[in-house]
C-alpha cells in the first residue's frame, strides 16, 4: 500500500490555501502543488475547487486548435 502524505486527514491552514492559490496562477501541476504542500493530487483538486480555483492550465492552447 502507498504511503500516505504528512498532512493526511489534516485540516487546510490559510497559508496552505494562500500557497495553492499562488500556485495555481502559476499554472504549476497539480501533482506538483500536491508536493509542495504534502497532500495528494486528488485533495489538492478537491480544495481548489471547494476555493473556486481553477487548476487548468492557461498557457496552453484547447484540443484540436493549433495550426498544422
Amino acid at each position: 500500500m502507498a504511503k500516505k502524505p504528512v498532512n493526511h486527514g489534516t485540516a487546510w491552514t490559510p497559508a496552505q490555501e494562500q500557497q495553492l492559490r499562488r500556485e495555481a496562477a502559476g499554472n504549476t501541476p497539480t501533482p506538483v502543488i500536491g508536493i509542495h504542500l504534502q497532500r495528494t493530487p486528488n485533495a489538492v483538486q478537491a480544495k481548489a475547487s471547494e476555493l473556486g480555483v481553477s487548476l487548468k492550465p492557461t498557457n496552453q492552447s484547447p484540443y484540436g486548435t493549433k495550426r498544422r
